[in-house]
């Protein structure tokens, strides 16, 4: 803390010291941030229940799997559609396979690149070993 001794004349000092007046302060302010109640707001969510009997997987074929990204963020496995959680397993079983088919991944261009690194992590995380984009020809020089 800075103090001030005055002149050495003798004269009184003119000017109040307000280091003590913020140091204060400084305590008050710590003080009624700590008292302040942490502010608790609950939101209500009603969560989808969990079906009954879910639909079966779509078949897996044996020499080539489609997965298809449309504009509306759909994922298709061969033309059906499938949710995040089933192509994981759908990729875990085609692993499992001998010979293993090969997965063949064609995203919509117009389709959400947010939802296309979702499925491909999936993928990745899945351990395919034969994979390929499909459908990029389209987007050639050649065919302008």
């Amino acid at each position: 803390m800075a103090m001030s001794g005055g002149k050495d004349d003798g004269s009184p000092m003119m000017e109040m010291n307000t280091t003590p007046l913020i140091d204060v302060m400084l305590v008050l302010l710590i003080m009624f941030i700590i008292t302040i109640p942490v502010a608790t707001n609950s939101v209500d969510i009603d969560l989808p229940q969990s079906q009954v009997n879910p639909p079966p997987p779509p078949p897996i074929l044996p020499d080539k799997n489609k997965l298809t990204l449309t504009i509306d963020n759909k994922i298709l496995w061969n033309g059906s559609p499938i949710d995040p959680s089933q192509l994981l397993t759908q990729l875990q079983d085609t692993t499992k396979k001998n010979p293993e088919p090969e997965l063949q991944f064609q995203p919509d261009p117009q389709a959400s690149y947010d939802l296309s690194a979702k499925v491909l992590n999936i993928i990745k995380f899945s351990k395919v070993t034969k994979f390929g984009f499909v459908g990029n020809e389209q987007f050639s020089e050649f065919n302008k």
